[in-house]
């Protein structure tokens, strides 16, 4: 009983982790499980994935209430990321769960590089006669009560970096939500919060695609799948909360912080083949 409340409260950890930074919680979860419990690895990926899709239950809704997703965004980027997923879930299935983790430890340090770059919070106009204007990947956020207008950029870049981060969403089972946020804050240059919560928006669509093939092959352990999942969208609904009052820099400082731990726990262990 004393695990089950354990793995129930980190799990509203990894839910708020995920809700705030759009990294769909599986960062935390992974690790939870594999090194705190001793489950699986590809176990622990199909709880992770279920965890996934709770935290984008969770906190989309009222992101998207809120004026901050771009729904049209997330939509034409998920052909990229579903498509990835499926062939992530495949390889999975083909590795060493040693080899997955070093993987994931690299992946989160590769993000966590790439974000601790220094660059303004993007809020790039609209280019009349561009691909971004013919796909109407534009919008508005609120911003201290004011409406702001952006638009995206290097659609065609980012379209291909949807799909690899959807093949690791399958692969590692987190999500992928630090690659998509990359994706749309580095390379598509959207604002932000705008990124991380159409990142939100999106992770769940992708984690159902792979979550399928984890299921059929019989790694989604329901006594391990419950007290996560209740967690993850018990912590996503506080972390869209604190989201809405939280400051950009902050987010990105936690962010990086958080993710260059777990990363260097996980390659340590992954080296030391500690993961069955």
């Amino acid at each position: 009983m004393s695990e089950i409340i354990i793995l129930f409260l980190g799990a509203i950890s990894a839910g708020l982790l995920g809700s705030l930074t759009g990294l769909g919680g599986g960062v935390i979860i992974i690790p939870l499980l594999t090194l705190g419990f001793g489950v699986p690895m590809h176990y622990a990926i199909g709880a992770s994935l279920i965890s996934v899709i709770g935290t984008s239950s969770g906190a989309a809704v009222a992101f998207v209430k809120e004026g901050f997703t771009n729904m049209r965004v997330g939509m034409f980027l998920e052909i990229a990321t579903t498509s990835g997923a499926i062939m992530g879930a495949l390889v999975s299935g083909m590795l060493n769960p040693n080899t997955i983790g070093i993987i994931f430890a690299s992946i989160l340090l590769l993000t966590v590089i790439l974000n601790l770059k220094g660059k303004p919070d993007h809020q790039e106009p609209l280019i009349k006669g561009s691909l971004e204007d013919k796909l109407k990947l534009y919008g508005t956020f609120p911003d201290k009560g004011v409406l702001k207008n952006y638009s995206a950029r290097n659609t065609v870049p980012g379209f291909f970096m949807m799909m690899f981060a959807g093949a690791m969403s399958g692969l590692l089972g987190i999500g992928s939500g630090a690659l998509k946020v990359l994706a749309m804050d580095n390379m598509m240059k959207l604002p932000f919060k705008v990124s991380t919560t159409t990142s939100n928006f999106m992770i769940g669509v992708t984690a159902v695609a792979s979550a399928l093939i984890y299921f059929q092959r019989g790694e989604i352990i329901p006594v391990i799948v419950a007290p996560v999942l209740i967690g993850v969208v018990v912590g996503s609904f506080i972390g869209s909360k604190t989201l809405m009052v939280s400051k950009t820099k902050k987010l990105k400082t936690f962010f990086a912080i958080v993710i260059t731990i777990l990363s260097i726990y996980m390659m340590y262990n992954g080296i030391n083949k500690s993961f069955r």
